[in-house]
């Protein structure tokens, strides 16, 4: 999804078509790396794209060849002996996490490369991660003596298992796209030559899918892990209630009736 962006374009950029948000991580020549001011552009971003009822789905991608290789060791945030690594994920990685994994419309993570440490994770956060065979993910907090954060030690157990997110996040090995299909850790991996043409006709089938009823399987699916079985079906009912009462259930059933395609508005 690379495409021709001026070296004096900011960090992050965003583009609106067909309903679909295009959120570009556009620090090329550092792969992409977290600084604040990326983090001071991107959180409002899909703040943006929550508020909007135009957008029907998000799409976060990256420039050049990496998605994102993780926070930038030698941005001023982390520049110096004092630093509080704490308080750096507490003031971004925190709420980027939490608003990505809130959003009101489904998130494509289009990974065309590296996703490192906070990047992998963030990719993770989302509800679809479409990857390059060319990309990779990679755990690599290790290596500069942390844990893995940005929602990983949440996800990474949940999507692979407990002795998959151990090796991952110990062994701050690179995992190959293909692989992380195999093992559930993404939706998909596609040859790059297909790879912008996969993450668009995905968007583009999300964008007239019924927006809120994604947002609230997402919302339902996650509940869920923790609870009793009996729990987990009764909060089925009530999310069921309560879509129940929205346009897009009276829209669905009307058309599967009237045999015609159904016309989403719901958020």
């Amino acid at each position: 999804m690379s495409q021709s962006i001026p070296a004096d374009a900011p960090p992050v950029l965003v583009a609106m078509q067909d309903g679909v948000c295009t959120i570009t991580l556009n620090r090329p020549s550092s792969l992409n790396s977290f600084t604040a001011a990326m983090h001071a552009l991107l959180l409002p971003a899909l703040e943006a794209a929550a508020a909007d009822p135009a957008v029907r789905c998000v799409v976060v991608t990256g420039a050049g060849r990496g998605f994102c290789a993780g926070q930038d060791l030698a941005d001023p945030a982390m520049a110096g002996p004092d630093v509080d690594v704490g308080r750096v994920v507490e003031g971004y990685y925190l709420p980027l996490a939490t608003r990505v994994r809130s959003m009101p419309v489904p998130v494509i993570a289009g990974v065309n490369g590296v996703a490192a440490g906070a990047g992998a994770n963030f990719a993770l956060c989302c509800d679809f991660v479409v990857a390059a065979r060319s990309a990779s993910f990679i755990q690599a907090f290790s290596k500069i003596g942390l844990v893995p954060d940005c929602g990983g030690t949440w996800l990474l157990p949940r999507l692979v298992g407990r002795a998959r997110a151990l090796g991952l996040a110990m062994t701050g090995d690179k995992l190959p796209a293909e692989e992380a299909e195999r093992i559930g850790l993404i939706w998909k991996c596609v040859d790059d030559a297909a790879f912008a043409a996969e993450v668009a006709t995905l968007a583009g089938r999300l964008t007239r899918m019924p927006s809120r009823a994604l947002a609230q399987t997402r919302r339902a699916i996650d509940a869920a892990a923790p609870m009793e079985f009996g729990d987990a079906l009764a909060r089925e009912a009530s999310m069921q209630g309560e879509l129940g009462r929205g346009h897009d259930f009276a829209e669905g059933v009307a058309a599967f009736l009237a045999k015609r395609t159904p016309v989403f508005r719901d958020r």
